[in-house]
Protein backbone atom coordinates (compact mmCIF):
# COMPACT_ATOMS: atom_id res chain seq x y z
CA UNK A 1 0.00 0.00 0.00
CA UNK A 2 1.23 3.75 -0.99
CA UNK A 3 0.09 6.54 1.04
CA UNK A 4 -2.88 7.32 -1.04
CA UNK A 5 -4.22 4.19 -1.36
CA UNK A 6 -4.43 4.66 2.37
CA UNK A 7 -5.89 7.94 1.84
CA UNK A 8 -8.32 5.80 -0.06
CA UNK A 9 -8.94 3.68 2.55
CA UNK A 10 -9.37 6.37 5.04
CA UNK A 11 -12.46 7.66 3.33
CA UNK A 12 -15.52 7.54 5.00
CA UNK A 13 -17.07 8.82 8.27
CA UNK A 14 -15.56 7.84 11.70
CA UNK A 15 -15.70 7.94 15.24
CA UNK A 16 -12.62 8.79 17.30
CA UNK A 17 -11.77 7.64 20.60
CA UNK A 18 -8.78 9.18 22.23
CA UNK A 19 -6.42 9.27 25.28
CA UNK A 20 -4.09 11.98 25.54
CA UNK A 21 -1.49 11.92 28.32
CA UNK A 22 -0.04 15.43 28.99
CA UNK A 23 3.31 14.18 30.56
CA UNK A 24 3.95 17.03 32.43
CA UNK A 25 0.77 17.37 34.43
CA UNK A 26 1.19 13.29 34.69
CA UNK A 27 -2.77 13.94 33.89
CA UNK A 28 -4.45 11.61 30.57
CA UNK A 29 -7.67 12.99 29.20
CA UNK A 30 -10.17 11.60 27.17
CA UNK A 31 -12.19 13.00 24.20
CA UNK A 32 -13.84 11.71 21.10
CA UNK A 33 -14.32 13.33 17.33
CA UNK A 34 -16.50 12.95 14.20
CA UNK A 35 -14.01 12.65 11.49
CA UNK A 36 -15.10 12.81 7.77
CA UNK A 37 -12.42 12.13 4.99
CA UNK A 38 -12.33 12.23 1.28
CA UNK A 39 -10.25 10.71 -1.15
CA UNK A 40 -9.00 13.77 -3.76
CA UNK A 41 -7.41 13.44 -7.25
CA UNK A 42 -4.12 14.90 -8.19
CA UNK A 43 -6.59 17.28 -10.43
CA UNK A 44 -8.55 18.74 -7.38
CA UNK A 45 -8.58 22.46 -6.90
CA UNK A 46 -7.93 21.86 -3.67
CA UNK A 47 -4.21 19.76 -3.87
CA UNK A 48 -3.77 21.80 -6.91
CA UNK A 49 -4.13 25.36 -4.94
CA UNK A 50 -2.57 24.05 -1.82
CA UNK A 51 0.70 23.23 -3.93
CA UNK A 52 0.57 26.46 -5.29
CA UNK A 53 0.24 28.37 -1.83
CA UNK A 54 3.38 26.11 -0.76
CA UNK A 55 5.09 26.97 -3.95
CA UNK A 56 5.28 23.21 -5.35
CA UNK A 57 4.39 22.28 -8.99
CA UNK A 58 0.94 21.10 -9.27
CA UNK A 59 1.64 17.99 -11.57
CA UNK A 60 4.18 16.33 -8.65
CA UNK A 61 1.39 16.05 -6.11
CA UNK A 62 -0.47 12.24 -6.23
CA UNK A 63 -3.09 13.50 -4.39
CA UNK A 64 -4.65 13.48 -1.24
CA UNK A 65 -7.62 14.39 1.37
CA UNK A 66 -10.18 16.67 2.42
CA UNK A 67 -10.85 16.18 6.01
CA UNK A 68 -13.10 17.80 8.47
CA UNK A 69 -13.58 17.22 12.25
CA UNK A 70 -15.70 18.12 15.31
CA UNK A 71 -14.94 16.86 18.99
CA UNK A 72 -14.48 17.73 22.38
CA UNK A 73 -12.04 16.73 25.07
CA UNK A 74 -12.91 16.18 28.85
CA UNK A 75 -11.10 19.20 30.59
CA UNK A 76 -12.35 21.58 27.40
CA UNK A 77 -13.22 25.57 28.38
CA UNK A 78 -16.42 26.69 27.05
CA UNK A 79 -14.11 28.92 24.53
CA UNK A 80 -12.42 25.93 22.92
CA UNK A 81 -13.40 24.10 19.92
CA UNK A 82 -12.16 21.01 18.54
CA UNK A 83 -13.58 21.51 14.87
CA UNK A 84 -12.29 22.25 11.28
CA UNK A 85 -11.29 21.25 8.32
CA UNK A 86 -7.87 20.68 6.37
CA UNK A 87 -6.84 19.29 2.64
CA UNK A 88 -3.51 17.52 2.47
CA UNK A 89 -1.55 16.81 -0.38
CA UNK A 90 1.05 14.13 -0.77
CA UNK A 91 4.17 14.86 -2.83
CA UNK A 92 7.04 12.38 -3.29
CA UNK A 93 10.16 12.25 -2.91
CA UNK A 94 10.53 10.31 -6.16
CA UNK A 95 7.79 8.92 -8.61
CA UNK A 96 7.14 5.02 -6.87
CA UNK A 97 8.98 6.66 -3.61
CA UNK A 98 6.60 5.71 -0.24
CA UNK A 99 8.53 8.91 1.19
CA UNK A 100 7.45 12.47 0.65
CA UNK A 101 5.95 15.80 1.41
CA UNK A 102 3.10 16.69 3.19
CA UNK A 103 1.07 19.66 2.42
CA UNK A 104 -1.41 20.89 4.76
CA UNK A 105 -3.45 23.57 4.52
CA UNK A 106 -3.70 23.93 8.61
CA UNK A 107 -1.41 21.78 10.60
CA UNK A 108 -1.80 19.52 13.65
CA UNK A 109 0.19 21.19 16.60
CA UNK A 110 -0.49 24.50 15.16
CA UNK A 111 -3.53 26.17 12.89
CA UNK A 112 -1.08 27.09 9.72
CA UNK A 113 -0.56 26.18 6.72
CA UNK A 114 2.98 24.01 7.08
CA UNK A 115 4.83 21.38 5.06
CA UNK A 116 5.82 17.80 6.21
CA UNK A 117 7.25 14.66 5.87
CA UNK A 118 5.22 11.15 5.63
CA UNK A 119 6.06 7.61 5.01
CA UNK A 120 4.86 4.28 4.59
CA UNK A 121 6.59 2.02 6.88
CA UNK A 122 6.41 -1.69 7.14
CA UNK A 123 2.96 -3.56 8.18
CA UNK A 124 1.13 -0.51 6.02
CA UNK A 125 1.97 2.37 8.69
CA UNK A 126 1.62 6.00 7.67
CA UNK A 127 3.85 8.24 10.01
CA UNK A 128 3.30 11.38 9.59
CA UNK A 129 6.36 14.08 10.87
CA UNK A 130 5.94 17.60 10.98
CA UNK A 131 7.94 20.56 12.42
CA UNK A 132 6.62 24.11 13.35
CA UNK A 133 7.81 27.09 15.20
CA UNK A 134 7.16 25.79 18.64
CA UNK A 135 6.38 22.26 18.17
CA UNK A 136 6.81 19.49 16.44
CA UNK A 137 4.26 16.42 15.95
CA UNK A 138 4.60 12.77 14.46
CA UNK A 139 1.77 10.80 14.24
CA UNK A 140 1.22 6.96 13.11
CA UNK A 141 -1.67 5.26 11.77
CA UNK A 142 -2.48 2.37 10.56
CA UNK A 143 -5.45 -0.18 9.83
CA UNK A 144 -6.37 -2.60 12.61
CA UNK A 145 -9.03 -4.03 9.65
CA UNK A 146 -11.22 -2.15 7.15
CA UNK A 147 -13.73 -0.83 9.82
CA UNK A 148 -10.82 -0.05 12.20
CA UNK A 149 -8.14 2.65 12.22
CA UNK A 150 -5.78 3.17 14.69
CA UNK A 151 -3.27 6.51 15.56
CA UNK A 152 -0.69 7.21 17.98
CA UNK A 153 0.43 11.02 18.04
CA UNK A 154 3.40 12.53 19.88
CA UNK A 155 3.60 16.26 19.95
CA UNK A 156 7.01 18.16 21.74
CA UNK A 157 6.43 21.95 22.81
CA UNK A 158 9.24 23.96 23.34
CA UNK A 159 10.38 24.30 26.98
CA UNK A 160 10.19 19.99 27.02
CA UNK A 161 6.27 19.33 27.26
CA UNK A 162 5.18 16.87 25.48
CA UNK A 163 1.78 15.31 25.10
CA UNK A 164 1.11 11.82 23.25
CA UNK A 165 -2.41 10.38 22.48
CA UNK A 166 -3.92 6.90 21.39
CA UNK A 167 -6.76 7.15 19.26
CA UNK A 168 -9.07 4.35 18.03
CA UNK A 169 -10.71 5.19 15.07
CA UNK A 170 -14.34 3.29 14.21
CA UNK A 171 -15.85 3.53 10.59
CA UNK A 172 -19.54 4.92 11.10
CA UNK A 173 -19.75 4.15 7.64
CA UNK A 174 -19.96 0.38 6.51
CA UNK A 175 -21.36 0.74 3.50
CA UNK A 176 -18.18 2.17 2.37
CA UNK A 177 -16.43 0.98 -1.07
CA UNK A 178 -13.12 0.56 1.33
CA UNK A 179 -14.80 -1.95 4.02
CA UNK A 180 -14.84 -3.92 1.05
CA UNK A 181 -11.20 -4.67 1.10
CA UNK A 182 -10.22 -7.41 3.23
CA UNK A 183 -8.23 -7.26 6.04
CA UNK A 184 -4.14 -8.33 5.56
CA UNK A 185 -3.69 -11.99 6.48
CA UNK A 186 -1.04 -11.45 8.77
CA UNK A 187 -2.27 -10.31 11.40
CA UNK A 188 -1.99 -12.43 14.17
CA UNK A 189 -5.63 -13.65 16.22
CA UNK A 190 -6.37 -11.57 18.92
CA UNK A 191 -6.63 -13.09 22.71
CA UNK A 192 -9.32 -10.70 23.10
CA UNK A 193 -11.46 -11.93 19.93
CA UNK A 194 -11.19 -8.48 18.43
Amino acid sequence: MNALDFFHRSAGQWRSRRTTHHLALRRAETGSSLITVESLGSEDDRIRGICQFHGIDPNLALGGAFISWKGSMEWDQSSESHQGTSVFALVPDAPAADTGRLLRDQGYGEMMPVVGRYHMATGDRLLLSTDYETLSATEEFWFANPQLRLRVSTVKRLGGFVNSSFCTETRLDSQHPACSLEAPSDFPPSAIGW
